[in-house]
């Protein structure tokens, strides 16, 4: 069971600002973001045993969160250089 964060600002802390910037201005990474927080919540709550999941689901909730987190990478990226 983890209780890491695992929230954008946890996992970018050095970039608050664009990722504000980003969710304010850019409706696709707004969606993302929003999907992640989602995602990110609901794994939350089955590890510390409010919701219940199988394995499967718990597993395909985190590959999930692992896309989008890759996808705001990148958008993060691509914005620092633009």
């Amino acid at each position: 069971m983890s209780h890491v964060s695992h929230d954008l600002h946890a996992e970018f802390p050095d970039h608050a600002a664009l990722l504000h910037d980003l969710k304010v201005g850019d409706t696709h990474f707004q969606r993302v973001a929003d999907r992640y927080h989602d995602l990110n919540r609901e794994i939350h709550r089955i590890e510390a045993g409010v919701e219940a999941a199988s394995d499967f689901r718990i597993e395909d909730l985190k590959k999930e969160r692992l896309v989008l987190l890759d996808e705001v990478a990148t958008m993060l990226k691509k914005a620092e250089t633009a």
